[in-house]
């Protein structure tokens, strides 16, 4: 599975319509969107219809610029075919395993980090027995470089999941100044996908 993914677009056309290109250079799978998809909702159009006609799959969750309502419409208004995944997860090809939660602590739609604990937590468990396992929120974990300004900002409810789960990858977010950047806590690669976006491959595992 190829995927691209990115963040905080922020309803910016010129951005979207990058990503689009690269999606279709590319030719992903499938498309996640890390929240803050649009501008504290001023505009809801030219977001998700531009990457809709690629005709690939998108997952996308809010972040704390749309409230968790508006994620919910704009999957439903393109559906089928793109999902929102806030407190959610997804299975494709038997083995990789999707799950996410949106929001921070910070903005107009915020989310405290014990409730973001137990959502991501409820939302892991039908995907707990995947072989690959990708976690995506809008926050970032508390303690990273992808989470450092003039002090660490990121959840520590993101964190301790990431610890007790070990996803292989956890994409984020939010804080603009790291975007690109990556780290690692025990056997998870976490990076701020950002708006210029990743693209990342995932491999069947050898039997």
């Amino acid at each position: 599975m190829k995927i691209l993914a990115a963040s905080d677009v922020h309803g910016d056309k010129s951005t979207i319509e990058k990503l689009v290109a690269k999606a279709k250079k590319e030719d992903v799978d499938l498309i996640i969107l890390c929240g803050d998809l649009t501008f504290f909702e001023n505009d809801l159009t030219g977001i998700i219809g531009p990457f809709k006609k690629l005709n690939k799959k998108i997952i996308i969750i809010p972040g704390n610029h749309e409230s968790f309502a508006t994620a919910e419409f704009l999957a439903k208004q393109y559906a089928p075919g793109v999902y929102n995944l806030h407190g959610r997860s997804i299975l494709f090809y038997n083995e990789i395993g999707i799950f996410g939660a949106g929001g921070a602590d910070v903005g107009l739609f915020q989310i405290g980090d014990s409730e973001i604990e137990k959502i991501l937590e409820k939302a892991h468990e039908p995907i707990k027995n995947a072989k690959h396992k990708i976690l995506i929120t809008h926050t970032p974990p508390y303690g990273t470089t992808i989470d450092a300004l003039w002090e660490h900002v990121g959840s520590k409810g993101v964190r301790k999941v990431i610890e007790n789960v070990q996803p292989e990858i956890a994409l984020c977010g939010h804080i603009h100044e790291t975007f690109g950047k990556s780290d690692k806590i025990g056997n998870t690669t976490i990076v701020n996908v950002g708006k210029d976006g990743i693209i990342i491959e995932i491999k069947k595992k050898e039997k």
